[in-house]
């Protein structure tokens, strides 16, 4: 009698559904705490360090330091936005190719972060200078960023002209309402490069010797200056040492989500002192860059 008592408890399907679902949540649980400890043990190994980011908008400003990555592996997303996953003396680090202009590269910096959960973010490539004291192979150390496309015009009517040394900077960031509508809008938002990153930078400046290097201001937006007053305007009211199109959106993102960001550019040209484009420079700020990281891979591993 027990034993038909038995055979029929277990020919329940509602029993039989119960235990099956207790069994899964005890194999579940077995296997979250394995998985935990596996996390701890790779942690503790060192093998979960969180990479740093390199950033470079166009081919030339990226496959250079992509090259001296070892163990790579490329992953895509969307049609435009590349990452080379390898390492540098073994630490973690990510070359990421942007593609030109703001919105690529704000757009690159999310995917990244939450896809890779970065440590730090160096933003590099070409410059076009502001300063006329900066030659051609000169590096800027983008002690702030700011961006220098996002501005208010004057109240004009039709056939009044159009004024742009009057126009004024705005701030998206200054409120959740109307910027055009805000008067505490009406001023330019600077992002401090990371200390620690800056740090490292400076670190390493004697090993770079194809032109000084220099702590600044980095102009971003998607514009191309060439009219030299105009660059002069910005240099005198934003105190731009030189400006590019990527820098300032970075910056923006990854103080949004509270990640170590510096912009390190490298100037290209100076059209207010006749420096001419020498496509070279951009190789040699990957170089310097790659140094830069080495100095910040021995900060993170002493802390």
């Amino acid at each position: 009698m027990k034993k038909i008592q038995m055979k029929t408890k277990f020919s329940n399907p509602v029993l039989l559904t119960i235990l099956a679902m207790i069994l899964l949540a005890v194999m579940a649980g077995c296997s979250s705490a394995g998985e935990a400890e596996a996390t701890e043990d790779k942690e503790a190994a060192g093998e979960t360090k969180r990479p740093i980011l390199i950033q470079g908008p166009m081919p030339i400003e990226a496959e250079t330091f992509a090259e001296r990555l070892e163990n790579v592996t490329i992953e895509e997303s969307g049609s435009t936005y590349e990452f080379y996953i390898g390492t540098v003396d073994g630490y973690p680090v990510i070359v990421s190719k942007t593609g030109k202009g703001m919105e690529n590269a704000a757009a690159s910096t999310a995917i990244a972060i939450e896809k890779y959960n970065p440590a730090a973010i160096i933003n590099q490539g070409t410059s076009g200078g502001h300063d006329p004291e900066l030659n051609v192979f000169d590096i800027v150390l983008g002690e702030r960023t700011v961006n220098i496309g996002s501005m208010k015009t004057g109240d004009r009517a039709a056939g009044e002209g159009i004024e742009p040394t009057e126009w004024k900077p705005m701030d998206v960031m200054a409120s959740e309402g109307s910027a055009g509508e805000d008067p505490n809008a009406e001023k330019a938002r600077y992002y401090e490069g990371d200390a620690d990153l800056l740090a490292a930078a400076k670190a390493v400046k004697d090993s770079y010797t194809k032109g000084k290097i220099v702590e600044g201001t980095i102009g971003s937006a998607d514009l191309w200056n060439n009219e030299v007053d105009r660059i002069k305007w910005f240099h005198e009211n934003y105190g731009t040492s030189v400006e590019e199109m990527e820098s300032a959106s970075v910056a923006m993102i990854s103080k949004a989500y509270d990640v170590p960001f510096l912009a390190i550019r490298v100037l290209s040209n100076n059209k207010t002192n006749d420096g001419a484009y020498n496509a070279d420079t951009a190789i040699a700020n990957q170089e310097y860059v790659y140094e830069v990281v080495k100095e910040y891979i021995s900060f993170l591993e002493s802390n």
